[in-house]
């Protein structure tokens, strides 16, 4: 099959954007407003941008709490979302009033953060500290503004459960991150489904010149 995404002539039940691009990690991001309050919720469209200096996004559709609070105390911490914290990152995406603490809706406890004055979730194995850098409301491809915000920040200070640290590696699989799918779906990575594959080692004249060949 194939579908423009203008008229989302798709024909089924539910737009599959979602569901190609997945699974996404989730961004659990605690922000704090100028005022105090602090606010909890997850973000999908999430990842790393840069690792040197570490730099992270999350995209907002809409002027949400998260973005709103981020921008007025330039902080925010991205938590791990986990298989043992899945209820209560759920709990947290509910369309709660402002000023509504999700962190205690979701029956969690902050931990204080070292570099940032957002609380990092407790029950959490990792936690990013991050500095807010820019925000770009972005626009579609006919030149008009969307409600879509993308948040950049940089990480500045992280949080790991030393549990998880084995053989001077962290490991990523017994953490037992979650990850969004289409619809209500989410993915759980396990040390039954993490492999290993080392990038091929490449250079040297032959590679070079079998590559021009090719390209050629």
């Amino acid at each position: 099959m194939f579908y423009t995404t203008d008229r989302n002539d798709h024909g089924l039940p539910h737009d599959p954007f979602k569901a190609i691009i997945a699974p996404r990690p989730i961004g659990w991001i605690t922000s704090m407003s100028a005022s105090g309050a602090i606010n909890l919720a997850p973000y999908s469209y999430f990842n790393g941008i840069k690792s040197k200096p570490p730099m992270v996004m999350f995209a907002s559709e809409g002027r949400k709490d998260s973005l709103e609070f981020v921008e007025e105390t330039k902080e925010f911490v991205c938590n791990l979302a986990t298989w043992d914290l899945r209820h209560q990152m759920n709990t947290t995406s509910g369309p709660y009033p402002r000023g509504i603490d999700e962190m205690k809706e979701a029956g969690l406890d902050p931990a204080p953060s070292v570099l940032v004055k957002p609380p990092r979730v407790k029950a959490s194995p990792c936690a990013m500290e991050c500095k807010w850098l820019q925000t770009t409301r972005v626009n579609d491809v006919d030149g008009n503004l969307t409600q879509r915000y993308v948040v950049f920040g940089q990480v500045v200070g992280i949080y790991i459960d030393e549990r998880f640290i084995k053989n001077g590696l962290l490991d990523t699989a017994a953490m037992q991150p979650i990850a969004r799918a289409g619809y209500h779906d989410y993915f759980v990575s396990t040390p039954e489904t993490k492999f290993s594959i080392r990038r091929p080692q490449t250079g040297g004249g032959d590679y070079v010149r079998t590559v021009k060949a090719a390209a050629e």
